[in-house]
């Protein structure tokens, strides 16, 4: 059996002592943590919560520490992601692959009218949105979509003569019982000032969605209106909603002064369950309720104090949980390498590992159509090798060897609980080596000289006698594909097909072609990770998208060309979200891809995240930025 080969590893013993009733007891765990030891140091403890009545508090780890609490900052680490959370509730939540509205009364749709289509006259000199996505002034030979046109095959030149084209209106509807932590009403004048304050040079971050707005102003109190230049019709427009800011505190300040306010950095004035009480750099901020919170009459937050501490590795983390000085850790620990340890600790009562599919996955992608100057057989030609090779790997395996079971297996680009998820379309092909080698056959690759290598036998296109042999190229520095890639070579070897992995450095094997080999398509199989989008990601194989000269970056490694697949993944783009030409073309492409196979998807990397046994209400959602988008609902046991 695969698994005992982690005997041929190095064993951890993590010794552990309880304190149970008063009298210390070791507790051995033997894990095996290939390729290296991780030493996990911690002196943990079942003290009991509080039986009395009295404040509830909750201490989150977190990896590193915020540099900036203020919402327009642009920071990019996680623990800032994690705290925010606290200081605001939304203003949308994305969870479970949807939208949710939280301080807005609705997400605006097509259908109920708060976005509407309107035709526009342009001419020259009109700041428009060209067919390549671009803000440019109108001009003479340009490239354009005029009005009822959405894809590149309708695009026109402009002559200079006026002509029509789209744009789109969207109003947001806020809620009217949402106010500050000082107590003054949130109103959509708010947004509009955090909407001038995001287009201002000054605000970092990228200005994508500001200079594609031709007005965003205030309908009222509780009504703001964003429309768009001519010719951008964006398929998230219900998004284009600006986080407010509180103009009646910093209104006087210029954008680049925000940046450096300590009433924006370190305490800024928000609207969710929880405010800022002290931060002490390099150790932890501390939250206490917000009295002003818009959900307060339900009884939230449940919590009464937060305190996020700061750690510097998943390890670290570990040790402060099973010490006791922690509650719960966050998934941008990656405690991947750390499962076999987490599993036997889980065992232990200790703490509880909650998972659910992340966002991204893994899996072999075949070569397809590689470039001329890579000379080889051309194996993967014909679909029926491709779905053998399916056939052949045991992924669920994988998932136990790699991941301990913790992932899904899917049959789309798409993980099983997305709501396109086109699941009764779909081309299942378990592992079954039996009707994997029988499709071999079928295709002329037989084992004629009986030495477990299949040879064509008046195969298309290939030589009589030429041996299925073939390369995977994988990251010599991923421990995953350590594990991944020699049971993929002994199933296919199950198969008749002989498989040589061949590590290189990320560097290279990321590196754009011609130098890239992946690339470049200078392979034969290729295992690579890739992520899920809020679009699903149907590009991924579009003709288009095949690397070559010129564009040597497009995402169609394997070099596959479908057009009836082509047609259905540019119909799935153009079409907006909530609208049944949108579910209907993202469930054919994956209809056509589950057949097709340009790649096998292995698992989906799963998210990890610990906490203590008395933690109540903590769930893990595969989109949302932050496990703690809910974190006025977590609560803790007051006896355990």
């Amino acid at each position: 059996m695969l698994h005992r080969r982690r005997h041929l590893f190095s064993i951890l013993a993590v010794a552990i002592l309880l304190l149970v009733a008063c009298t210390p007891q070791i507790v051995t765990v033997p894990v095996t943590v290939p390729p290296e030891t991780v030493v996990v140091t911690a002196t943990p403890t079942l003290t009991p919560r509080p039986t009395l009545p009295g404040p509830k508090s909750l201490t989150v780890c977190v990896v590193g520490e915020p540099d900036t609490l203020y919402l327009y900052g642009g920071s990019q680490i996680g623990a800032t992601r994690h705290v925010l959370e606290a200081l605001y509730d939304g203003p949308i939540d994305y969870r479970d692959y949807i939208y949710r509205p939280v301080i807005l009364q609705r997400l605006p749709s097509l259908d109920d009218g708060d976005a509407i289509t309107r035709t526009v006259s342009v001419r020259t000199g009109s700041t428009v949105v060209n067919a390549a996505g671009e803000v440019v002034s109108l001009a003479e030979g340009m490239l354009i979509r005029p009005a009822g046109c959405r894809t590149d095959e309708c695009a026109i030149e402009f002559d200079g003569k006026a002509l029509s084209m789209e744009r789109i209106e969207v109003t947001f509807l806020l809620r009217e019982d949402v106010t500050w932590s000082d107590g003054e009403p949130l109103t959509a004048d708010d947004s509009v000032f955090a909407f001038e304050v995001a287009s201002d040079p000054a605000t970092p971050g990228q200005r994508y969605l500001t200079e594609r707005t031709a007005r965003y102003y205030a309908r009222g109190d509780w009504q703001t209106t964003w429309v768009g230049l001519p010719g951008f019709i964006p398929s998230d427009y219900f998004l284009n909603f600006f986080a407010p800011l509180p103009r009646h505190l910093l209104e006087e300040w210029s954008p680049v002064s925000l940046l450096r306010l300590d009433a924006t950095r370190r305490s800024p004035v928000g609207w969710g369950p929880f405010v800022v009480d002290e931060w002490v750099t390099g150790e932890y901020i501390a939250l206490s309720r917000n009295p002003y919170y818009f959900r307060a009459g339900d009884g939230l937050p449940l919590l009464d104090r937060v305190v996020f501490r700061f750690a510097a590795s998943g390890s670290e983390m570990l040790s402060y949980l099973l010490s006791g000085e922690c509650d719960v850790a966050t998934h941008d620990a990656e405690f991947e390498s750390l499962v076999p340890t987490l599993v036997e600790v889980e065992k232990e009562g200790l703490l509880r590992m909650v998972t659910t599919p992340g966002d991204s996955w893994e899996q072999i992608d075949f070569g397809i159509t590689s470039v001329s100057t890579y000379r080889r057989p051309d194996f993967f030609g014909d679909v029926r090798v491709r779905q053998a090779v399916a056939r052949c790997i045991d992924r669920w395996a994988i998932v136990d060897e790699v991941l301990y079971g913790h992932s899904v297996v899917p049959d789309s680009y798409l993980p099983p609980m997305h709501p396109l998820y086109a699941a009764d379309d779909l081309s299942y092909w378990d592992y079954d080596p039996v009707s994997g080698r029988a499709l071999l056959e079928e295709v002329g690759w037989l084992d004629e000289d009986g030495d477990g290598v299949r040879e064509a036998r008046d195969v298309p296109g290939i030589s009589d006698g030429t041996s299925f042999e073939v390369t995977l190229l994988v990251t010599s520095d991923s421990v995953a594909s350590q594990k991944i890639s020699p049971i993929v070579k002994t199933n296919l070897a199950d198969c008749g097909i002989r498989v040589n992995v061949e590590p290189i450095p990320s560097w290279r094997f990321n590196a754009d072609g011609p130098e890239g080999l992946v690339f470049g398509r200078q392979f034969d199989l290729a295992e690579t990770t890739r992520h899920i989008e809020d679009v699903p990601v149907c590009e991924n194989y579009l003709s288009s998208e095949i690397p070559d000269k010129g564009r040597w970056y497009g995402s169609n490694l394997s070099g596959y060309s479908n057009p009836d697949y082509d047609a259905a993944c540019q119909a799935a783009l153009q079409a907006l979200p909530g609208t049944s030409e949108y579910e209907m073309y993202h469930r054919q492409t994956q209809a056509i891809f589950s057949e097709e196979l340009p790649a096998v998807p292995l698992f989906i990397w799963p998210r990890i995240a610990l906490v203590r046994p008395y933690v109540l209400g903590f769930t893990l959602d595969a989109t949302s930025p932050s496990e703690l988008c809910n974190i006025e609902t977590l609560d803790v046991a007051v006896e355990y």
